[in-house]
């Protein structure tokens, strides 16, 4: 029987134009007329649960399966409350309360005495997840219904078997990619070939310096790695990261900046700055006061690159609305071109040409191994992860899904898609990382010399060598001090804290 027939006449009528676009959907995931009578209850694991969380996980994933599927009823349980997080006592004499061990509280929700059918959970807990065997592996399921996942892009599913040994143990519908952007008319104002993909970064930096053109406040720069003005510090950590250095060894016992990579690392990046081939923040702000002085204001935030200042930036996908906003309006920014723009995948390395940094797979979505309604889970992830499911949610200004036929072009531009849909994801550098920075909060007291010596480099004050030599003998006096006092007894001299890098 035709599932809508099995739905309460109010709705019906609530959803009937909903259910249109529907079209094969009802077929695809429902089964026999004696499963769909029968009443199921399916518990789903998120990493983070909370007032604000759930309703959110429940109009994402869950509600359009709940809706032709009125027998299965959702329960949304989370490893980790935001809650308790946001509105801990803020009392001074009290002790904090130990931030919780990610991975623990998911393996929690699998294992314990009513685990969850379904786990959603980043791609930084697959591996490890996959190796303590908690997950049901989807390659059987898979080739039982004949799922098919050709269409997926490379981005998804060879990372996704890359962290399970050439397996599949889970599945996303979504991810979010970056890619390099491109000024088409700055290159061809120098007579430089534009950039292709899978270029190294060598590569890239090559063509940011043959770009890079002007004096002063009329100075074009070649290359930025993010959209933003960063303090040169932070742009030797993205480096770094691309790379998968780690600054620390995997007990944060020992510094590991002083070394051959990591001088690299700094030379190159200082020689960007030297040699004015990445914008400073210094010029940023100049001409934000030369805005403000004229009496105007920047309705881009000082973006270089949307202002066709910048040749090559690094971004994510919903840049592409920035640019779109950007020349919708154009008409009403005084002196304002448009910027004519293309992208191409991030720079690569030698060792990994076919990975890039800055994807991320953040809605894995796997069955555990002790699920109490495994084909409930199956049906759920077959859903969610289909091809019904990725035609309505293509039109997310965010997110991309993972299926390539339905990724088209942000209201009707021509870009280059597959810049984002070809590499893989970076493996994690460590899974005892997030452990790291839990327990040890004061580990930022190691990195924090690095801004400070960085700018020593800068102005030449210190050599790259002697700078990283330093950095590596406060650093350790700092992890020392940590096995007593984790806290560090420290603040972070006022260094902005960036994420765990890996």
């Amino acid at each position: 029987m035709n599932k809508l027939a099995k739905l309460p006449l109010r709705k019906v009528v609530g959803v009937s134009m909903s259910l249109v676009l529907l079209g094969g959907v009802l077929v695809g995931c429902s089964g026999s007329s004696d499963k769909s009578a029968e009443k199921s209850v399916l518990r789903i694991g998120v990493m983070y649960g909370g007032s604000d969380n759930e309703p959110y996980m429940r109009q994402q994933y869950t509600d359009m399966f709940e809706m032709m599927n009125p027998n299965v009823t959702f329960e949304i349980v989370g490893a980790i409350n935001y809650d308790d997080q946001r509105f801990e006592s803020q009392d001074s004499s009290k002790p904090v309360t130990e931030q919780p061990d990610t991975y623990e509280k998911v393996k929690e929700l699998l294992t314990g005495q009513n685990p969850v059918d379904v786990m959603i959970f980043d791609y930084n807990l697959l591996r490890r997840m996959t190796q303590d065997n908690l997950l049901q592996q989807l390659d059987p399921l898979i080739q039982q219904d004949k799922f098919d996942l050709t269409d997926y892009v490379p981005t998804v599913i060879d990372g996704i078997k890359a962290a399970g040994d050439s397996n599949i143990y889970a599945l996303t519908p979504t991810f979010s990619s970056s890619a390099l952007f491109y000024n088409k008319k700055l290159f061809t104002d120098a007579g430089v070939t534009p950039p292709t993909d899978k270029m190294q970064w060598s590569e890239i930096l090559s063509l940011a310096r043959q770009v890079a053109k002007g004096e002063g406040e009329d100075r074009n720069f070649g290359f930025s790695f993010n959209r933003w003005s960063n303090d040169g510090f932070s742009d030797t950590q993205t480096y770094a990261n691309a790379l998968q250095l780690k600054m620390w060894d995997d007990k944060a016992e020992k510094m590991l900046v002083n070394s051959d990579q990591w001088a690299e690392v700094w030379q190159t990046v200082a020689d960007l700055y030297k040699e004015k081939i990445v914008p400073t923040q210094e010029f940023v702000q100049q001409m934000n006061e030369k805005i403000s002085a004229e009496g105007g204001n920047d309705p881009f935030y000082g973006d270089l690159f949307i202002k066709g200042r910048v040749a090559m930036t690094i971004g994510e996908y919903y840049y592409i609305n920035e640019l779109k906003k950007a020349s919708d309006n154009a008409a009403k920014v005084k002196d304002y071109t448009p910027v004519d723009w293309d992208v191409v995948t991030v720079p690569t390395f030698p060792g990994n040409p076919d990975v890039g940094g800055n994807i991320y797979l953040s809605s894995l979505m796997g069955i555990n191994a002790k699920a109490q309604n495994p084909d409930g889970a199956w049906d759920f992830i077959k859903f969610t992860n289909g091809k019904e499911w990725a035609k309505l949610k293509s039109r997310s200004l965010y997110e991309m899904v993972a299926r390539k036929e339905f990724l088209t072009p942000i209201g009707g531009l021509q870009y280059n898609m597959d810049a984002f849909t070809t590499l893989k994801p970076l493996p994690p550098v460590s899974s005892d990382q997030e452990k790291i920075y839990r327990e040890k909060p004061g580990i930022w007291e190691a990195q924090s010399p690095g801004y400070e010596l960085f700018q020593q480099v800068l102005t030449e004050e210190k050599t790259v060598k002697e700078a990283l030599a330093e950095w590596e003998t406060r650093g350790n006096a700092t992890l020392e001090k940590l096995k007593t006092d984790p806290t560090g007894g420290m603040g972070d001299g006022g260094i902005s804290r960036p994420m765990p890098m890996g």
